[in-house]
């Protein structure tokens, strides 16, 4: 099958969304790598804990409580993290201020860890994000998953999106036209699949000229359901 024209899909998202200024209304501005690099460290483990604990537990409720999770966490400041004995985590991890759940907590020093490994190497973990280049933007989340936890599926890279990285994000409707079109056969997570999704959406970057991330999105607004 031959691979839609991006045209053709814009076309259609602003069709179904009530017009261009609608769906140009709809789209996410990701941040240049000068933007990315001035993110403190701190603030990448923070995303990356509240993303974790909203996988299964309603999002409001996590940001309800998240004003409480910086004070636990000492605002999530990494040497600290770093340096806290593991009785203390299981301590932190029973604070009725926060949501308990001991798994959960113990990925922040896990992953507290992987930014710092980042930062000797790169000068910062923002800095490392900022540079990693947009035609292997699927390769930013194999590390994720590898040298995180639980920043496997679509936790890392909606951690990433909305810290202002660009990229685009294999979402249910995403996921259901790349299978639509014949552009991925496999398991979303396979690499034959990751790889497909990623040349497919560096030919619409080239095609548009557009941030992944709006690719993404209008892919995602083209189909579905979610017509307005």
């Amino acid at each position: 099958m031959a691979r839609e024209k991006f045209s053709q899909i814009y076309a259609r998202a602003a069709e179904r969304k009530g017009g261009v200024g609608v769906l140009e209304s709809m789209l996410a501005t990701p941040l240049s790598a000068e933007q990315l690099k001035q993110i403190g460290d701190d603030r990448w483990l923070a995303a990356f804990t509240q993303k974790v604990f909203q996988s299964g537990i309603s999002w409001q409720v996590v940001r309800n409580k998240w004003p409480n999770f910086e004070e636990v966490f000492f605002g999530f400041d990494i040497e600290k993290m770093l340096l806290m004995p593991s009785e203390m985590w299981e301590r932190k991890a029973t604070e009725p201020a926060i949501i308990r759940h001991l798994g959960k907590v113990m990925t922040i020093p896990d992953n507290a860890q992987m930014i710092h490994e980042a930062a000797l190497e790169h000068g910062s973990f923002a800095a490392m994000v900022a540079d990693w280049p947009q035609d292997d933007i699927t390769g930013l989340w194999r590390y994720l998953k590898k040298h995180g936890k639980r920043l496997g599926g679509n936790t890392g890279p909606y951690t990433l999106r909305i810290m202002g990285k660009d990229t685009f994000i294999l979402s249910r409707d995403v996921e259901a036209y790349l299978r639509q079109t014949g552009i991925i056969d496999d398991g979303r997570d396979t690499q034959k699949s990751l790889k497909a999704a990623q040349t497919a959406f560096s030919d619409w970057q080239q095609e548009s000229g557009r941030a992944m991330c709006q690719i993404s999105q209008i892919i995602a607004f083209s189909s579905g359901d979610n017509r307005v």
